[in-house]
C-alpha cells in the first residue's frame, strides 16, 4: 500500500498489541490482528480497552486466527513477549508485505538481534520501547492505567540506509494515533535505559509478590529497588551506553506518580507463563560480563526468577 496509508499488522494482541493497535484502528489507520487464544472472543465482540487516559475504547477489528489468511502488512507491530521470538518468526514472514518494517514492541535487550537472521532479507526491523500501564482484563479486554510513550529505534534492514526515514514514519504512524514517540539514535543504550526500570520492578515484583507501590512504600523493599538500579546503569556504562544523570531518582518519581501496577512478570507468573528472563536478564548480564563487569545483585534476582519460573511452568505440566 502507499506509504501514506500503510497496512499495519499486530502480531500478538495482547496488552500491548491490543492497545496499541486499537488507537491505530480509531485513528483510521488499516490495522489486521493476528489472533491466537483470543481470536472467538475478539471475532465475535471486538476489541475494548478501559483507559485511564483515552476512556473506553471499542471497535470491531480485522482479526485472523492464520497468518495466511491476513492481507500483506506493511508495518508489523510484535506485541507478543520475546519468549517466543522463534515460533513469531515465520508468522511474520507470511505477513509482510515486500520491505515490510517490523517493530518489536519487547522488553528485554538483543532481541532485535534474535529475531533478525529468522526475516526475510528484504525486511526492515525496528525497536519500540513502550512505557505504558496495561493489562489484560479478559479476552479482547485491555485495561490501561496511565503513560503510552512508544520511542523507535532502528536495528537493520536491506542497505541500513533508510534507518532514520523509517524511524520518523514510525513516529509519526504513532503520533497520528494520538500516542507521544520519539526517535531512538541509539536502540541499545535505549534498552539498556528501560532496564533500570524492568529490571528491579518486574523481577521483584514476582519474587516478593509486591506491586510498585507495596516495593516504594517499603524501606528495605525500595533500597534494593535502588541498589538494582543502580547496578544496571553499572552495566551499562560498562558496555558504552551513557546514562542520565539522576536518571534512577527519575524513575522513582515517576513510579511514585503513576497509580499502584503490577508489572507484565508478575502477570505471567500467576498465568503460569514463561517469564522474559533471558530478555531481560539473561543478555544485559552477558553483555556486562563480556565487558568485565559483574552485577551480582542482578545476577541472584535472575537466578531467584529461573527457579520460579521453572516451578511455575511445572505446576501446569
Amino acid at each position: 500500500m502507499h506509504a501514506r496509508n500503510p497496512r499495519i499488522g499486530i502480531i500478538g494482541s495482547g496488552a500491548i498489541g491490543g492497545f496499541y493497535g486499537l488507537l491505530l484502528a480509531k485513528a483510521g489507520f488499516d490495522v489486521h490482528f493476528l489472533l491466537r487464544s483470543e481470536y472467538e472472543a475478539v471475532s465475535h465482540h471486538g476489541l475494548t480497552v478501559q483507559s485511564a487516559v483515552h476512556g473506553r475504547l471499542h471497535a470491531k477489528v480485522n482479526c485472523y486466527a492464520d497468518a495466511a489468511q491476513m492481507p500483506p502488512c506493511d508495518w508489523l507491530l510484535i506485541g507478543a513477549k520475546a519468549t517466543g521470538n522463534p515460533q513469531l518468526a515465520p508468522l511474520i514472514v507470511q505477513a509482510g508485505a515486500p520491505d515490510a518494517k517490523v517493530v518489536l514492541l519487547q522488553n528485554g535487550l538483543d532481541v532485535e538481534a534474535q529475531l533478525r537472521p529468522l526475516l526475510r532479507a528484504d525486511m526492515h526491523l525496528l525497536g519500540g520501547l513502550c512505557f505504558v500501564c496495561a493489562d489484560r482484563q479478559t479476552p479482547g479486554v485491555i485495561r490501561h492505567q496511565a503513560l503510552g510513550t512508544v520511542n523507535v529505534g532502528y536495528h537493520s534492514g536491506p542497505g541500513d540506509d533508510g534507518g532514520r526515514r523509517l524511524v520518523e514514519q514510525g513516529v509519526s504512524l504513532f503520533q497520528a494515533a494520538g500516542v507521544s514517540s520519539v526517535g531512538m539514535p541509539d536502540l541499545a543504550g535505549a534498552r539498556w535505559q528501560k532496564l533500570v526500570w524492568n529490571v528491579p520492578f518486574n523481577g521483584l515484583s514476582v519474587l516478593l509478590g509486591a506491586s510498585t507501590a507495596q516495593l516504594l512504600g517499603d524501606s528495605h523493599a525500595r533500597t534494593l529497588v535502588q541498589a538494582l538500579m543502580e547496578e544496571v546503569m553499572v552495566g551499562a556504562v560498562a558496555c558504552g551506553h551513557a546514562m542520565p544523570a539522576g536518571y534512577a531518582q527519575q524513575l522513582l518519581s515517576m513510579t511514585e506518580r503513576m497509580p499502584d501496577y503490577w508489572p507484565s512478570m508478575y502477570h505471567d507468573h500467576v498465568h503460569h507463563r514463561p517469564l522474559e528472563t533471558e530478555a531481560i536478564y539473561a543478555a544485559p548480564l552477558a553483555r556486562a560480563q563480556s565487558a568485565g563487569c559483574h552485577l551480582p545483585r542482578m545476577e541472584m534476582l535472575y537466578q531467584s526468577l529461573r527457579f520460579l519460573g521453572k516451578n511455575s511452568e511445572g505446576a501446569m505440566l
